[in-house]
């Protein structure tokens, strides 16, 4: 006995070679089912359709279509490198732009000793998530602590925040380049904190040349979680960690940063040696799904 009432046939031949046309094939599967379920043909709001798909690799046969997330096939759009940390926006950036076939490679920045490794043991986990919607990862793990505690010695405690994610970006933009990629994704979004004014934002990307995507720019909070629950990557981002921001950050940073202000600064740090030597010790893993 059937379970439904009332069916249809929706056939569709990419393959131009079958013998039967579209229409031929819906005919004659179509009296088939009649015959085996006694079913009624209802081209209108069936209870069930029958898809057929004829293509070159073959013949699928299914009743029903689920909605995958949409977007384009992986590599199809280039690459770029995601600046990753363990929170919860970062991951939900780099997933949208792996959306629209982007390639992407991680950077994740990090103060060990003076921060324990659970920001990278997660984000590790964070990119063995994502993995899954590109097939193979490349994450950079980059000792940042040297360069500011540099900068926590000359730099105005306001002023800190701004200069720890411009040698963020240089480096970022290094490794980018290293790896044949054409833009930086972050998880910034406007005026979620302080260091994420538009003003401030200019401020931080002045250093590079490459273009920042910023997927999650206009989002609510509630909206970035809603996302980062519907791909698997919430329950990871809140676990307790300490990153290298949270550490050395001050009680009130600069809002709205003077370029002149952060240039003069910049002149006055000692950081080209670190800033090399920053970037040879950076740790490098690779991942695949």
């Amino acid at each position: 006995q059937a379970s439904f009432g009332s069916f249809k046939e929706a056939a569709r031949r990419a393959d131009k070679t079958f013998p039967l046309t579209s229409g031929e094939i819906n005919i004659d599967v179509g009296a088939h089912l009649q015959g085996l379920s006694q079913a009624q043909v209802k081209m209108d709001d069936p209870d069930l359709t029958c898809h057929i798909e004829i293509s070159h690799q073959g013949v699928f046969v299914y009743t029903e279509k689920v909605p995958g997330p949409g977007g384009l096939p992986v590599g199809s759009n280039e690459r770029a490198v995601s600046l990753l940390s363990s929170g919860i926006d970062s991951p939900v950036a780099s997933y949208k732009i792996m959306k629209r076939g982007v390639q992407l490679s991680f950077v994740h920045f990090h103060s060990q000793p003076y921060t324990n490794k659970n920001s990278q043991r997660n984000t590790e986990e964070l990119v063995n998530l994502l993995t899954r919607h590109q097939y193979k990862s490349t994450l950079y793990l980059v000792p940042f602590v040297e360069i500011q505690k540099q900068i926590m010695t000359i730099a105005p405690t306001g002023y800190r925040v701004i200069l720890y994610r411009r040698y963020m970006f240089r480096i970022a933009e290094s490794l980018a380049k290293s790896d044949g990629a054409l833009a930086l994704v972050t998880g910034e979004n406007v005026g979620q904190v302080a260091s994420q004014t538009l003003s401030n934002m200019r401020a931080i990307e002045e250093v590079t040349t490459l273009p920042i995507l910023r997927p999650l720019a206009g989002d609510n909070k509630e909206e970035i979680i809603i996302d980062a629950r519907k791909i698997g990557t919430y329950e990871t981002s809140i676990e307790p960690y300490e990153d290298c921001c949270t550490v050395f950050v001050p009680k009130h940073p600069e809002t709205r940063a003077d370029l002149d202000k952060i240039r003069e600064i910049e002149a006055n740090l000692d950081i080209d040696e670190l800033y090399e030597q920053t970037v040879a010790q950076t740790e490098v893993k690779q991942f695949t799904f």
